[in-house]
């Protein structure tokens, strides 16, 4: 058995709802009303998508989140 880390992005949608999703594996997200519902959603949602994954994939580095400005 192998073990993974992965980095999961959480947004806040504009209905308030938190939204996580995984970078590194396509189409791997959930959603939930607070960040702890959707912690364990999105640890189940990871464990479905390894199991449908056929191909070995690349566990990118975490580098950082940065916010930027853009006026147009």
């Amino acid at each position: 058995m192998k073990k993974y880390n992965f980095t999961i992005l959480i947004e806040k949608d504009e209905d308030g709802i938190y939204v996580g999703s995984v970078p590194t594996l396509k189409g791997c997200h959930t959603q939930a009303e607070t960040v702890e519902e959707l912690l364990p959603r999105i640890k189940e949602v990871i464990e479905l998508c390894l199991e449908a994954e056929d191909d070995e994939f690349f566990q990118n580095e975490f580098v950082g989140v940065q916010q930027i400005e853009v006026v147009v």
